[in-house]
């Protein structure tokens, strides 16, 4: 009795011959195939995932301007308001470099929706995100854009 069970859970049995050892044999190179098989499927996977992140990366990379530099105006001095924020020059860059988007528009002092808004997220940029270095100086670009938009 002991040895049917044992011969049916794969192991050889004495007297029996190697039909037993065989069939174990060949189910575990089997479930050795069917392994190599779901990792060869899952690399493949991820090796197509990666591609299509790359790709995308390419895609959301910003263009190099024609205009000398190789950033963005808008990233560098000469698209920056010396008073705060970006002057037109600025603007018209990061919209040119993001057109998916809303565009930027020129700061609205004299008051509005688009002036609330601003100033409650500024400030609320100023109160938390900034040392109080930044926050005390007149001249960083906060304490500028904040100025520029009266608030």
């Amino acid at each position: 009795m002991a040895s049917i069970k044992k011969a049916q859970m794969g192991y050889r049995v004495k007297g029996e011959g190697r039909s037993c050892g065989i069939e174990r044999q060949a189910r575990k190179d089997e479930r050795m195939y069917e392994r190599e098989n779901r990792k060869a499927t899952r690399q493949g996977e991820r090796e197509v995932k990666r591609e299509e992140r790359q790709a995308k990366r390419e895609e959301r990379k910003i263009p190099k301007q024609r205009s000398g530099g190789s950033t963005p105006a808008w990233q560098r001095k000469e698209g920056k308001n010396p008073s705060g924020g970006l002057n037109a020059k600025g603007r018209a860059s990061y919209n040119r470099a993001n057109p998916g988007k809303p565009g930027l528009k020129a700061p609205q002092p004299e008051g509005g929706s688009r002036k609330k808004s601003f100033c409650a997220r500024m400030s609320g940029m100023k109160k938390k995100l900034t040392s109080s270095k930044t926050a005390n100086d007149p001249n960083s670009r906060i304490n500028k854009s904040l100025r520029k938009w009266k608030c």
